[in-house]
């Protein structure tokens, strides 16, 4: 832009996190208008300023350094903030002074957070995980096999933890890792690394959220393991999106780079009577008025355990979430229509799911699942179970649908359906003999985590063959580039000696 005096000015950029509709008073006497506010930024007298228009006419405005600021959206209640650099103190219209947040902040209620970071930030917990053999082992193994993707490149490891895949990444020959870690974890992480100087000179550890930290260079190569229970759990997913669309160079690798939740109906009598029927007599007290509340609530907790793969009814579906396209919002909300048609005749007492990811080298690919039947992870399985079940018939075709809200406490909300179509000669009407449905949270699950036992059969039951990840099905309709999930065969499964 010139000035009078023929001079150039360099444009200046900021950072803009949000603009929100302002509610200050000299913008809420014109709130009646049905018209939107439009903030502009600029330099008439070679002064910064942000103005606020309606209908090209100026309302209202003030004095900025853009060199410096940034604009921020402030929780439920809209407004505008403008503010030196993150972490920065800022002064309100009101006076009143708060301190900066970063994109995890808002979404994030404060005590969810802090247990959240207390939590990976002690060595037990950190040694639970180093010590589930297959999900070590195969991080370890998609990273040594495919040398050619980390030999001479720039690796950011999100959520770097004890730093174990940072050193995984450091021995395939990266050319320098950037751990990145929130939790206090960090300080253990450097120890660690330093403790292994062959590779730690190519190793630097980065205490902060993806959300908030700076980088000298872009990546090459992002690795993580943002998985939680029902691989959504926890929202660090979107952590790891927030860190591609950050860190990551275009046409980068992810590893792993997608991840399928796998579902299918289940019958397990036994685990429906374990919930229903939970002690009514208490050393001699009658619990029976709390038991209509109890009782939802029971049916409100995901079970997290190993169960037979017999157990299911019916094939399983998967819903695919491609972390190199899926945008971080597309996360916050996940809508998953099922249908799947019965193998047996039994009652249905909800939804069983597990999940997997792939790790896409240019080398080799190589899948980490947690399905029913494969060696058992520190995830083990969910199940969903409903306060009703519902029968159905060999051949009977079973819908419904799951649905997963977002919310603060870093989990889901999930609301389950199932519905048995009407069998026999009206089902060409259409009609649904029965439907059960529920509302559980993914926060708060029952970790029931028993290892698979031995069932009896229903006398219609036929023993299913058990569940292999090897053998579930990639559906193409549900990938623009099927040819780059090959099914895993026995060869790139997980394999631990």
């Amino acid at each position: 832009m010139d000035d009078s005096s023929g001079l150039k000015h360099k444009e200046l950029e900021f950072t803009l996190a949000a603009v929100s509709q302002l509610s200050s008073s000299s913008l809420s006497s014109s709130s009646s208008s049905s018209s939107s506010v439009i903030a502009r930024f600029s330099a008439d007298s070679g002064v910064a300023e942000l103005r606020f228009h309606r209908d090209s006419e100026f309302i209202d405005g003030f004095n900025v350094d853009i060199g410096t600021s940034q604009l921020f959206k402030l929780g439920p209640v809209q407004s505008l903030c403008v503010s030196e650099s993150f972490g920065a103190r800022i002064h309100l219209p009101n006076g009143a002074i708060a301190a900066s947040k970063s994109k995890f902040d808002y979404k994030i209620e404060p005590s969810s957070a802090k247990m959240y970071f207390h939590y990976y930030g002690q060595l037990l917990h950190q040694q639970n995980m180093l010590q589930d053999y297959v999900r070590t082992g195969t991080y370890y193994a998609a990273v040594i096999e495919n040398r050619v993707d980390f030999t001479g490149r720039v690796v950011v490891d999100v959520g770097a933890g004890s730093g174990i895949l940072s050193l995984f990444a450091a021995q395939a020959g990266a050319k320098h890792v950037y751990a990145v870690e929130a939790s206090e974890m960090a300080e253990y992480a450097r120890k660690l690394i330093a403790g292994n100087p062959a590779l730690a000179q190519r190793i630097t550890v980065i205490k902060g959220k993806v959300e908030e930290v700076e980088l000298a260079e872009k990546a090459d190569i992002l690795i993580s393991e943002p998985m939680g229970t029902l691989l959504v759990n926890e929202r660090m997913l979107e952590s790891y999106i927030i860190a591609r669309d950050r860190f990551l160079v275009p046409n980068g690798k992810m590893f792993p780079s997608i991840g399928r939740i796998h579902m299918a109906p289940f019958s397990d009598e036994y685990l429906f009577v374990e919930i229903a029927n939970k002690q009514q007599n208490y050393y001699g007290v009658d619990l029976t008025p709390l038991y209509g509340s109890a009782f939802q609530g029971y049916f409100s907790q995901p079970v997290v355990d190993a169960f037979d793969p017999r157990l299911l009814v019916s094939p399983p579906l998967c819903h695919v979430i491609d972390f190199n396209e899926i945008k971080e919002e597309d996360l916050f909300e996940i809508d998953i229509p099922l249908k799947f048609i019965a193998s047996v005749g039994t009652r249905v007492h909800g939804l069983a799911c597990w999940f997997d990811v792939l790790f896409n080298g240019s080398a080799v690919q190589r899948w980490l699942t947690t399905a029913p039947g494969a060696p058992t992870t520190h995830w083990y399985q969910i199940r969903c179970v409903l306060s009703q079940p519902i029968y159905v018939l060999a051949g009977q075709e079973i819908t419904g649908r799951l649905h997963m809200i977002a919310h603060n406490a870093q989990s889901y909300t999930m609301y389950l359906s199932l519905s048995a179509k009407m069998w026999g000669p009206g089902a060409v009407q259409g009609g649904i003999l029965q439907t059960s449905s529920g509302k559980l949270d993914l926060k708060e699950p029952y970790y029931r985590m028993s290892q698979p036992q031995s069932y009896t059969m229903a006398q219609d039951q036929q023993p299913q063959q058990l569940l292999q990840a090897q053998a579930i099905p990639i559906h193409t309709e549900d990938l623009d580039e099927a040819e780059l999930l090959q099914q895993p065969s026995e060869n790139t499964g997980p394999q631990l000696q």
